[in-house]
């Protein structure tokens, strides 16, 4: 027996916290009958349907992306621009673990199963994401140490975060900075950067987790091995 909700996420269908909000939504029905409670438990052979689809339980896919730029990071595009999707030989559906900008490149991880895309994305876990940014002009000591201290955009201040000069360029007035956060807000690294004054001109994800860019060229894909999903489950899903 497993809760409701795990069996949603498991299914497929959906992350475990978009399917707890569909449950108390009255989305949910169980043999025909509306479940609202979060603890409610189902052995799998009952009839589960979420939002009028019947549940089936799918073979789990994995996919580690080393994502272009000009690639949009959903499952389908009302403009008919290439999404990551389309970049994944598969007919089955699958979907983006979190998101990646238009012109951001880097690692990016697909997959079918709602349980695993939830431990990534849950800011309990503290998941490392590594970003390398390309910022106009020279940034100094105290540009870096206020955003590793946390700076406020759309209403928030962001968490503390880790950052390191790589690289300056004085006769190109760049720099090249290493960012790890532990957060996904929108256009993040970028909003962060802005509030101490610095574009960024180019960004690329090195890292999330265990997963890297190891041996893949941009826009090249690999599944992952049934190790490194397990390592996932048993760091982080306690």
């Amino acid at each position: 027996m497993e809760r409701l909700q795990k069996y949603i996420a498991n299914s497929g269908y959906t992350s475990r916290r978009k399917a707890e909000e569909l449950i108390k939504n009255g989305k949910v029905l169980v043999n025909q009958v509306p479940v609202t409670e979060l603890g409610f438990k189902v052995s799998g052979k009952e009839e589960i349907i979420v939002e009028g689809h019947v549940l089936k339980k799918e073979e789990k896919l994995y996919y580690l992306l080393n994502k272009p730029r000009g690639v949009i990071t959903s499952v389908k595009d009302d403009k008919n621009r290439k999404t990551v999707v389309d970049l994944i030989d598969t007919s089955k559906r699958i979907y983006p673990v979190g998101r990646l900008d238009y012109d951001t490149t880097g690692v990016l991880l697909l997959t079918n199963d709602g349980e695993f895309a939830n431990i990534l994305m849950h800011p309990k876990n503290k998941i490392d994401k590594v970003y390398i940014a390309k910022l106009n002009g020279i940034i100094k000591a105290d540009a870096i140490k206020k955003v590793e201290n946390g700076v406020e955009f759309d209403g928030k201040v962001s968490a503390k975060c880790r950052v390191k000069l790589r690289k300056k360029d004085a006769s190109k007035n760049t720099s090249i900075v290493e960012v790890t956060i532990h957060e996904g807000r929108n256009h993040q690294i970028k909003k962060m950067f802005s509030k101490v004054g610095f574009e960024v001109l180019k960004l690329k994800r090195e890292r999330v987790g265990i997963f890297t860019l190891d041996g893949l060229k941009s826009g090249e894909y690999r599944p992952l091995s049934f190790k490194e999903v397990a390592r996932v489950y048993a760091m982080y899903n306690k």
